[in-house]
């Protein structure tokens, strides 16, 4: 969402930079519903002036004992040309706005021009891929057979795309849910949150998933209510039509949420394993900050994210994603990749996004410092997605018998160095 002013004053220039982002804004339509727009609104202020006049006179020929009938009907008949006016004003606000809300987020200048994630830039590279003395399986043949992950069972239950995790791979995954919660809240400044699971349409819109994105979601059937796809949602509209005090900034939250895509638009990628699920869990970092620092605050919180990769020992890459892969909302992002010995590639596991303003104009969270007010900046990143990180620590700590080395970092939450096949 745009500042109108800004967006009506800049019309060309933006339709030019949202091109390199694949998208096509039609200038002379948005023209077109403005010039409408605006002298719908016009010629209603107008009448609603001559209205005021006529009134004043029809109260000066009353006071005279003079007839008013002839005004009086002139002053009804442009009360109901107002009338008009106003309901075809409110049609007219209400398509600018859908119109505006499809207008993805500008890119930022630093991010490079490309159509697809093949224009993608690699910005550094963490840790040296393992080298194994026998063929590396994938989390698929590795997790059924140490008796951890199940997924016909799941298929029973509920269909394709689920999974059901037994004994160490159920608690493998709640290590590293408390891992990433523990070492956000204690060493990296977020405070933990734990937001409902579900959302309403307003919520949504303030985020930007809807009115676009909505083949996306899962929503409750008879209600007002999606479930959550990641907790950016809740965590961004605990502060929507709030104003924040500018010096608190930046707040930085966290929490770990299940999250629930429908992958509409995934096409059969990643059809195998846990790494394209519909149900899945997550830990998210989301940061308000002041629009001069936000940069700054991008570059700690993707820190933040490598940091718990690191830990784990598990190597990986940064990207930053060029205008044609990004995300509608985002100005800029860096995903950041995993390597899996079972795949033979990076898959990512954290998006680390800054949004500017776009957000918070939708969702009207502004922050004042004396006498100044402004929208202030969200951002958010994975730190990290749990079940793609535990696939990342199955298959690149995996070994030739099968069993798989627990990392340094989730032993005290483990209290094991080896997951062992089952017997």
């Amino acid at each position: 969402m745009y500042d109108l002013s800004f967006f009506r004053n800049n019309l060309d220039a933006i339709a030019k930079r949202l091109a390199d982002r694949g998208f096509t804004l039609d200038v002379e339509a948005f023209r077109k519903l403005d010039a409408e727009r605006r002298a719908a609104v016009t010629e209603s202020e107008q009448l609603k002036a001559q209205k005021n006049a006529e009134s004043q006179e029809i109260g000066k020929l009353k006071k005279a004992g003079q007839d008013a009938s002839e005004r009086q009907q002139k002053v009804r008949e442009i009360g109901e040309h107002i009338d008009t006016l106003d309901k075809k004003a409110a049609e007219l606000d209400d398509s600018f706005r859908l119109l505006m809300a499809g207008v993805p987020n500008l890119p930022h200048e630093s991010v490079p021009t490309g159509r697809s994630a093949d224009d993608n830039v690699e910005i550094h590279r963490w840790g040296t891929p393992p080298k194994f003395d026998f063929e590396p399986q994938a989390h698929w043949d590795l997790g059924p057979a140490l008796g951890i992950l199940d997924f016909e069972r799941a298929a029973k239950i509920t269909g394709a795309r689920f999974a059901v995790y037994w004994d160490m791979g159920a608690k493998l995954e709640r290590a590293l849910i408390n891992f990433f919660l523990d070492t956000h809240t204690r060493e990296h400044g977020y405070r933990e949150v734990l937001p409902p699971f579900m959302a309403n349409s307003a919520s949504f819109y303030g985020t930007g998933q809807l009115p676009k994105f909505e083949a996306d979601l899962f929503k409750l059937q008879g209600t007002d209510y999606y479930l959550i796809p990641t907790a950016e949602v809740p965590l961004t509209n605990l502060f929507r039509d709030e104003v924040l005090d500018m010096d608190s900034l930046p707040i930085s939250l966290c929490a770990y949420t299940p999250c629930f895509r429908s992958e509409a638009g995934s096409y059969g990628r990643d059809v195998r394993g846990i790494i394209r699920q519909h149900q899945f869990q997550k830990v998210e970092l989301v940061k308000f900050s002041k629009p001069e620092e936000s940069y700054r605050d991008l570059e700690k919180l993707t820190r933040d994210a490598e940091n718990m990769l690191e830990r784990l020992g598990l190597p990986y890459r940064r990207v930053v994603l060029c205008t044609g892969d990004m995300s509608a909302s985002s100005a800029k992002t860096y995903d950041l990749e995993v390597w899996l010995p079972g795949q033979n590639d990076y898959k990512e596991i954290s998006s680390c996004s800054n949004f500017e303003a776009y957000q918070a104009r939708r969702a009207s969270i502004r922050g004042r410092s004396g006498k100044k007010s402004e929208y202030v900046h969200t951002l958010n990143g994975s730190g990290l997605a749990v079940g793609r990180t535990w696939v990342a620590i199955v298959e690149n700590y995996q070994q030739k018998d099968g069993s798989v080395v627990v990392p340094e970092a989730l032993r005290p939450y483990l209290n094991t160095e080896v997951i062992k096949p089952a017997r």
